[in-house]
């Protein structure tokens, strides 16, 4: 019996058996038992045709019953249900009957009727049935539990019964694969899209349902959470995906139809197939005696663009993404952080929290390293103020804007060509290493065949044999990724130019921006690396690394000064120094 079989095993009676005469009262009321005549069929049975319909089943086993003699008939069906799951409505209410000692005898068709996984099936027949005296008959197969002769042939037909579902699960596995390898969709549409009527398998825009899910992707970039998003629907009076669909079937509406859970938002956040695409096979079951689905991995997922109309760019999913990543944890003062979970600690890797109260005033709210504990944690505080860090960045993002606008083809051609030099420096390397990858790997799989020759021929001993093959073993692995990077590298130039266009159409959108919205920030910032300060000069120095969606870096060689923004600290409990200056990475990223 397979583990996901979840019904509960009927407990082997014992019975003891007496040599003396059977009392007349006794047999009498075996002859009252309940006789049971189970029918089943499920969805891929029904395309045997009428022999094993349902009226075929119970018409065939009425009629051997009553020739038989058999009385106090009760009539068991399962219709539409797999043979290999034993938890079926029908077989559940006989099997509680047989635990309370009121059935007599068990009829079915044949075995394949009663149930396909030959173990389960086994064990009622051979173990729980006689345990409470319960005759089992399969009338086609010729079994009867009362006559021994048939035992045998019932296990090797059990067999034949558990071959037919795992044949039919490999039909259905390699037609599923076609059907989903050929770009065709193998679910229904998502709510934002609908079948299209003159091709069911196309989808098209759902009119009503599309612009509700490119404002959940909106609101989710302007740094609202699942739950914030779902209390925004509510209020606006948005249906649910369930009401609207009861709505327009004119079927009864939920007692609540404009409340949105958090699983549903999260689960548009996550599909895919809003950007235009087909992405099939994205969970998969290990047997087809299992239920449960299991999330595959990308690398086999078929994944086909451009097969529907795009509710929300690549860009702002993978945006989006991101940002879920990077979860942002609630303020108790009910403000949230501009920059929360987009700053992290140039020493430790860490993330920079946002640190407020309701007592703060704007300028007292900052960040601070999570491992910083006051001195007792792994690193230092590498405190910043968010005031600070907010006029530098808006201040940055001005004049990123205006050095692409300026001249997009110039920054167009200096950044490629900037990407493509570090892509000569090492494509030369790359290439060699990909020769000597490949040709180890080659010289490996001829080594593991001698080793294992030498251990059947005796000599090399099983410790040394194992050992042996485990290293080279694990030397293929390393080689076959080292091999998949370095032929990767075609790819992310394609993809390095697609976000060049993705950044270019970002600075043209955001032509003046007068203000950081949290909406600017989260499409515009991948992270910040923010550095310990630096008193070495009198002065506290703080230097910071703004790294830009889509191009990572933007050097812009018109700014020869750095900027510097230097504040004046209050002064509180904390003793902080009166000067602050905060200076952008002039290498990397910022010339502040």
């Amino acid at each position: 019996m397979t583990a996901t079989q979840k019904h509960d095993i009927i407990p082997v009676r014992t019975t003891v058996l007496s040599a003396d005469q059977q009392p007349k009262e006794d047999i009498m009321l075996d002859q009252q038992k309940i006789t049971i005549l189970y029918c089943r069929l499920s969805n891929e049975d029904a395309q045997d045709g009428e022999s094993n319909s349902i009226a075929n089943q119970r018409e065939y086993l009425t009629r051997y019953a009553r020739d038989h003699g058999y009385t106090n008939l009760k009539i068991l069906v399962d219709d539409g249900y797999t043979g290999t799951n034993f938890n079926r409505p029908g077989v559940q209410e006989g099997f509680e009957l047989v635990k309370q000692g009121l059935v007599g005898c068990w009829l079915v068709k044949d075995l394949s009727r009663f149930g396909r996984d030959y173990l389960t099936v086994g064990q009622y027949t051979d173990i729980i049935f006689p345990s409470y005296d319960v005759r089992f008959i399969a009338v086609n197969d010729g079994v009867d539990s009362n006559r021994g002769d048939s035992e045998g042939f019932a296990a090797i037909r059990n067999l034949f019964n558990e071959w037919y579902p795992r044949d039919t699960s490999k039909k259905v596995r390699v037609s599923l694969r076609q059907r989903g390898t050929s770009g065709k969709h193998m679910g229904k549409p998502p709510y934002g899209y609908r079948c299209d009527p003159e091709d069911k398998d196309h989808w098209i825009l759902d009119e009503e349902a599309a612009p509700v899910v490119k404002l959940i992707f909106d609101l989710c970039i302007d740094g609202k959470g699942p739950e914030q998003i779902a209390r925004i629907l509510e209020e606006k009076q948005i249906l649910t995906a369930k009401a609207l669909y009861a709505k327009r079937k004119k079927k009864p509406m939920p007692e609540r139809p404009y409340h949105w859970s958090n699983q549903s938002i999260v689960g548009i956040l996550e599909r895919q197939e809003y950007t235009g695409c087909t992405c099939n096979f994205k969970t998969y079951s290990k047997s087809y005696k299992l239920k449960k689905r299991i999330p595959n991995e990308p690398e086999n997922m078929f994944y086909l663009p451009d097969t529907q109309e795009a509710i929300v760019s690549q860009a702002q999913f993978d945006r989006v993404q991101e940002l879920r990543k990077n979860k942002r944890r609630p303020a108790k003062a009910e403000r949230q952080g501009l920059f929360s979970g987009l700053l992290f600690c140039a020493d430790c890797g860490g993330k920079l929290h946002f640190a407020t109260s309701k007592s703060f005033e704007g300028k007292q709210d900052h960040y601070v390293c999570n491992n910083y504990k006051s001195n007792r944690g792994t690193c230092t505080a590498h405190y910043i103020r968010e005031d600070v860090l907010r006029e530098i960045v808006l201040e940055r993002i001005r004049a990123v804007n205006e050095y692409i606008r300026s001249d997009v083809d110039g920054f167009q051609e200096e950044w490629l060509q900037c990407r493509r030099t570090d892509q000569e420096r090492s494509i030369r390397d790359d290439k060699k290493k990909l020769e000597q990858a490949k040709k180890r790997l080659a010289d490996l799989d001829v080594i593991i065949s001698r080793l294992y020759e030498d251990y059947v021929l005796g000599n090399l001993n099983q410790d040394r044999y194992r050992k042996m093959s485990a290293d080279y073993e694990a030397e293929q692995e390393r080689l076959k990724l080292e091999i998949e990077v370095i032929e990767e590298w075609v790819e992310q130039r394609e993809e390095m130019n697609d976000g060049l266009d993705a950044f270019i159409a970002l600075t043209q959108k955001y032509v003046d921006v007068e203000e950081l919205t949290q909406t600017i920030v989260n499409e515009y910032i991948k992270k910040i690396i923010v550095y310990a300060p630096d008193k070495s000069s009198g002065k506290r120095k703080q230097k910071v690394k703004i790294f830009f969606n889509f191009v990572d870096d933007v050097d812009i060689p018109v700014i020869s000064e750095p900027i510097i923004a230097q504040t004046t600290y209050e002064r509180r409990k904390t003793a902080w120094p009166s000067g602050h200056t905060v200076l952008c990475d002039k290498i990397v990223t910022c010339h502040y």
